[in-house]
């Protein structure tokens, strides 16, 4: 799945639709660590979905000093998310990190076209570098991983 997000006209609406992912992500996570066999591995997933959590957590504070709204769960791409999971699961754990890698593309170029947004503030800006730098090593470990 390629994602917009990030090509936003508005400061507001991008937090919205970060907070989208993010739900969404997590959502993936939770279906990831469900089907994962190998325990270091699914250990380590947890890890990054704690990430993702502070992610949410960040965000939302961000939604609410900018006025923005701050949704609460992800959204019908949610299905996408996790469904590219359930089939990973029936082929094993690497099939598993596969699908995770490509639902992490695409939130590193969310936070990365974030980062570059024109009305980011210093403070959201932080907030989305920060993110992207744990979204890179996400997916790198799970790129990595899935093929050793």
């Amino acid at each position: 799945m390629v994602t917009t997000v990030g090509t936003e006209s508005s400061l507001n609406s991008l937090v919205e639709d970060l907070l989208l992912l993010e739900h969404d992500a997590i959502a993936a996570y939770d279906a990831t660590i469900e089907r994962l066999e190998n325990a270091s591995w699914k250990q380590q997933v947890s890890s990054f979905k704690s990430d993702h959590l502070r992610h949410v957590q960040e965000l939302t504070q961000l939604a609410s000093s900018i006025g923005a709204n701050a949704p609460k769960q992800g959204d019908a791409k949610q299905m996408l998310t996790t469904g590219k999971i359930a089939i990973g699961g029936l082929l094993g754990d690497k099939t598993i990190l596969s699908a995770m890698k490509t639902n992490e593309d695409d939130t590193v170029t969310a936070y990365e076209r974030a980062s570059r947004h024109e009305d980011a503030t210093g403070e959201a800006r932080t907030i989305f570098q920060r993110a992207h730098a744990d979204e890179l090593r996400h997916r790198e470990w799970m790129s990595t991983t899935a093929n050793s």
